[in-house]
């Protein structure tokens, strides 16, 4: 076998832009993988909800009279109406079509006149649940009920996590900036897990932030893991205290495969990404800032202006023309650049992410 034959080449350009391959992902990968459903706080009370579309499914997530976290399959068992909308607080879940009514445990509690029907039992009737975890104050849902937990498809994040942030626990979005890109979700999702770009195409973030020669990534179970040091101090485009906690002057990322990543900037400071298919040819990233009890911070909203005007806008006009080119003729997938010394010169982790896409 000759040199030339031991390449890893890239995808095939049909998994980008064949609209069938992406209906296969809706039903299978999307359906089968943790998937960011909402932050903690917007179900602190009992009776707090909100929905979000999952995989092509509407989806409620809520918190139980006893505290308990849980998620439905947001559709009414007796002909289909979907029950809510939106966020809210209620005490039960009531079907506007027929007024059915669910306890917040998902059992049917009533429907007018189902009395009368022979045979009708009501205990036999429930909401078809989702599995559901709190991941550090992030909730995630799997659309598969035999899925492993987090923990084991993420192994050590939680614990890092905490480690980078130590107030995790008390952190409340401050913000949320959504991105529209015109290309494939996986287009997207490569180019966050490579930093080969970066020194060419992000001057602030390589100069500014990060310190590029140190930068690396590797797998972490289904996870992606990116480390860096922060750039020198007189050239950081904000202030850090390198004192305040043994990680200050760390970046690091944590991409969960495949469509979340939690990002800790220099000063622990948290940030998230948060991709959502819509289309073959269309994604919707959502950028999140967050500050200790959601309180108003000069640096974050500095830093969630700077990341937009610069990181993001150059990452717009680079995926988009990926997915361009991804429908010429003239292309051919080409070889990935895989350094043996790993580093940010090498795409070992984009390697990672379209192995597992040739698993499923």
């Amino acid at each position: 076998m000759n040199a030339h034959s031991q390449l890893i080449r890239s995808l095939e350009a049909r998994y980008y832009t064949d609209p069938g391959h992406f209906e296969r992902e809706q039903a299978g990968l999307l359906a089968r993988t943790w998937q960011f459903a909402g932050h903690v706080s917007l179900l602190e009370k009992a009776g707090d909800y909100f929905t979000v579309d999952i995989a092509g499914e509407s989806i409620i997530c809520l918190r139980d009279r006893a505290g308990v976290l849980r998620a439905y399959y947001n559709v009414c068992q007796h002909r289909a109406h979907q029950l809510v909308q939106g966020e809210g607080n209620t005490k039960l879940l009531v079907c506007p079509y027929h007024s059915w009514t669910y306890e917040l445990t998902g059992g049917l509690r009533s429907g007018p006149n189902v009395n009368s029907v022979p045979g009708f039992d009501r205990k036999q009737i429930c909401l078809t649940p989702v599995r559901i975890e709190d991941f550090c104050g992030f909730l995630f849902v799997n659309l598969d009920p035999e899925a492993k937990p987090m923990d084991a498809w993420f192994p050590n994040v939680r614990a890092e996590l905490r480690a980078f942030v130590p107030h995790i626990d008390r952190l409340r979005p401050l913000e949320w900036v959504e991105i529209e890109e015109n290309c494939n979700w996986k287009v997207s999702v490569e180019n966050y897990s490579e930093c080969y770009h970066c020194p060419i195409n992000h001057p602030t973030f390589a100069t500014g932030v990060i310190k590029p020669e140190t930068y690396d990534i590797q797998p972490q179970g289904y996870c992606l893991r990116h480390t860096t040091e922060c750039q020198n101090l007189e050239r950081m485009t904000y202030e850090i205290d390198l004192g305040s906690n043994e990680h200050a002057g760390d970046y690091s990322s944590w991409f969960l495969w495949p469509l979340f990543s939690f990002q800790v900037y220099p000063g622990n400071i948290l940030n998230t990404y948060h991709w959502r298919a819509v289309d073959v040819d269309h994604v919707i990233v959502w950028r999140g800032w967050y500050t200790i009890d959601g309180v108003d911070s000069e640096v974050v909203r500095r830093l969630a202006v700077q990341d937009r005007s610069t990181t993001v806008e150059e990452d717009i006009y680079l995926v988009e023309s990926v997915q361009r080119g991804l429908k010429s003729r003239g292309y051919n997938p080409g070889p990935l650049v895989l350094d043996p010394n790993c580093g940010v010169s090498s795409e070992h982790s984009v390697k990672a992410l379209q192995s597992w896409m040739r698993e499923v």
